[in-house]
């Protein structure tokens, strides 16, 4: 059996890595979507979980202090990304659809990297959905935190430090044009020159109420699916109002609503085209009660094709 297309079974990959955030706690993001049930409502969607695989990650606690700050953290998570890649990438060549559960964001460039790969090793180009309330795409040099999980869609892009543009091999990871960003409302100055350099297409809040939320999923999935295998959905939890999730060390006021985000993965799923998810930037630390983690268990259901009816 497949739901709308997607691959019937799936490999929940574990990254509980906080090293790219400035505030502590989204390490224990995989533990809270965890008790909030992931892998037991998805079989009851009717999908298969091949296995649930975590992969080591350093604790802040135990690495030197660091000094300066163009890349916080740099050469481990630089190591955590290139095992995540093989972890990813591996995953799909045993049939199963990788769900990446963080961890903050600079782990997409290790999952990403790693199931770009295996499409690319077909001639094959992969989309890429980023549901955010920021860009990500810092560099080391122009950040002013030094926050590397504000520079993963810049490395995947091409920009930036080469090892992690060229994590399992020297190409870019995804072509400008097949990459859409959505609910973006905290922008770097800096950052901004690189995304308008990058070419690739932002749907800022603005956007989003101006056009409506129905009429931006269907411009980002024909974005995201031109001559493309299908494409890969990076969802930071950050991107939903804070009122939805609060759960999360990177907040920004006046984001996407809890049924704007469900209406957007509910028009992925029903390509039957995404290949892949992350789900990343959970802090349980700063929730209410588990709530951000049981409602973006919920959106990673709308995500895999649960439907009303």
């Amino acid at each position: 059996m497949k739901k709308h297309g997607l691959a019937k079974s799936i490999q929940i990959i574990g990254v509980p890595v906080d090293l790219g955030a400035s505030r502590r706690g989204t390490d224990g993001g995989l533990s809270a979507v965890r008790i909030a049930g992931l892998g037991e409502q998805l079989k009851n969607m009717g999908y298969h979980i091949s296995q649930e695989v975590d992969v080591a990650v350093p604790s802040k606690e135990s690495r030197p202090v660091e000094t300066g700050n163009t890349m916080r953290f740099r050469n481990e998570i630089l190591q955590v990304c290139q095992d995540l890649a093989l972890v990813t990438k591996a995953a799909l060549e045993h049939g199963d659809m990788p769900l990446v559960v963080g961890g903050d964001h600079s782990i997409a460039m290790g999952s990403i990297s790693g199931i770009s790969d295996y499409y690319q090793n077909q001639n094959q180009d992969l989309g890429l959905v980023w549901f955010d309330a920021h860009a990500d795409m810092n560099i080391p040099g122009i950040s002013p935190s030094g926050n590397v999980h504000g520079m993963p869609l810049a490395h995947l892009l091409g920009y930036g430090d080469k090892d992690f543009t060229s994590i399992l091999s020297a190409n870019t990871k995804i072509k400008p044009e097949n990459v859409a960003l959505v609910g973006v409302r905290d922008i770097d100055e800096k950052e901004k020159e690189l995304i308008r350099q990058s070419g690739v297409k932002v749907y800022s809040m603005r956007d989003i109420d101006e056009l409506g939320m129905s009429r931006v999923s269907d411009e980002i999935i024909e974005i995201v699916t031109k001559d493309t295998v299908g494409f890969h959905v990076s969802f930071d939890v950050d991107g939903c109002d804070p009122e939805f999730i609060p759960g999360s060390g990177t907040l920004v006021p006046g984001g996407v609503t809890y049924r704007e985000a469900h209406l957007l993965l509910e028009k992925c799923a029903e390509t039957g085209l995404m290949t892949s998810m992350d789900l990343v930037e959970l802090n349980p630390f700063l929730d209410k009660g588990n709530i951000s983690a049981e409602r973006a268990v919920q959106l990673v259901l709308s995500a895999f094709g649960r439907s009303v009816i």
